[in-house]
């Protein structure tokens, strides 16, 4: 596997209220949007939390009141409180089990408040204010050459795997395969599915690219999902799919918009690298027929008069005498020397096969201009 060339995405912005991502993958939008989405979580957390203890309070004067009104009934004697009275029973019945199912869900409430992870949002907040965090101690920082083995390693191994994770298109196969195969949660695959597309891309299989693009995107999200929860990404995707297959149309919008920005890099970079390519190959192309003298055919052909590339056109060796014979001398010189230098013109091409000097050849040009002269 070749290097990863980490400096393809140096230009890329990233935010810097935010740890990096990793150099292969820009996540700007990312970014934002976390910050963005995070807080208006926390908001409609807190809204839902409000408006649940105000329907348990609400449902609790509703009850004190109807007990109330039971206690009343009871020590009438009238038909007609006996006929209200059963009617205040069964509101009682009612108004009992809409607490019970109101005091549950507050307990839910405040139990998934609990496990909130903290962040620069709710650090100062009440209710945040322990000090016992269970982080997992970072080892070292890795060199580009650990790094780079690293991934070399990974890859070989598990190739096949990761390849077989970016061709998956349903959200439940993706997380069966992960849950099968976790090893496979890691930036490695995520670096190796960045240049798969790309290479998907380079081979114009724009449909194949996209579906990888998706699956890159996914295994990014899972990343950063455990990144800001500071855990193992090993043990956190479950949560990204469950997160992602219940999501409202915001967060589903925050993941394509990251995946349209994502192919566009891809088709981008794909540019970029063909148009090297490109490039290369002419560059190949134009020594192959450099000419003895180190010029190219080509651009000498391109820079000659259009009456002499008319006697190369047509092979005319006549033709070209005339043409040089009405020429100035100098440029005529000029211009024959360049067809040397470039192969164009080979002086005594049916003579020996002695490498003439420049001189001598400048002397056959003469020749050919004097002898055109006196005919």
């Amino acid at each position: 596997m070749s290097r990863i060339d980490y400096s393809v995405w140096d230009h890329i912005e990233v935010s810097d209220d935010e740890d990096d991502t990793h150099p292969n993958i820009d996540t700007p939008s990312l970014f934002r949007w976390r910050h963005q989405a995070r807080v208006e979580r926390m908001e409609e957390f807190e809204k839902k939390g409000e408006e649940t203890n105000k329907s348990l309070l609400d449902c609790r004067r509703k009850l004190a009141e109807t007990q109330k009104k039971l206690q009343q009934l009871s020590v009438a004697a009238s038909d007609d409180a006996k006929a209200e009275l059963s009617k205040v029973q069964a509101e009682e019945k009612k108004l009992k089990k809409e607490e019970r199912d109101w005091a549950k869900r507050m307990d839910e409430h405040r139990r998934e408040e609990k496990k909130m992870p903290w962040n620069v949002d709710t650090l100062s907040r009440d209710g945040f204010s322990k000090s016992v965090v269970n982080v997992k101690s970072e080892a070292g920082e890795e060199t580009e050459e650990e790094k780079e083995q690293k991934h070399k390693t990974f890859v070989e191994k598990y190739e096949k795997q990761i390849k077989h994770f970016g061709m998956l298109r349903r959200w439940d196969d993706s997380q069966k395969y992960l849950s099968d195969n976790p090893h496979l949660v890691c930036e490695e695959t995520a670096n190796y599915l960045v240049i798969m597309c790309i290479d998907l891309e380079v081979e114009e299989k724009h449909a194949l690219m996209e579906q990888v693009a998706h699956q890159t995107i996914v295994m990014q999200f899972i990343l950063e999902l455990a990144k800001s929860l500071k855990v193992d990404p090993r043990g956190c995707f479950r949560q990204f799919f469950a997160k992602i297959k219940t999501a409202d149309q915001q967060y589903q919008d925050a993941f394509n918009d990251e995946l349209e920005s994502f192919k566009e890099r891809v088709r981008g970079r794909a540019k970029i690298r063909i148009e090297k390519a490109m490039k290369e190959l002419e560059e190949e192309e134009r020594q192959k027929r450099l000419g003895p003298g180190g010029l190219d055919p080509v651009e000498v052909y391109e820079s000659l008069p259009a009456e002499m590339q008319k006697c190369f056109d047509e092979k005319d060796i006549q033709l070209l005498q005339d043409v040089i014979s009405k020429m100035d001398p100098t440029e005529a010189k000029h211009h024959m020397k360049r067809c040397i230098d470039s192969g164009l013109w080979v002086p005594n091409a049916k003579g020996d096969d002695d490498t003439k000097d420049e001189e001598p050849t400048y002397e056959e040009v003469k020749q050919v201009q004097e002898e055109t002269k006196k005919e």
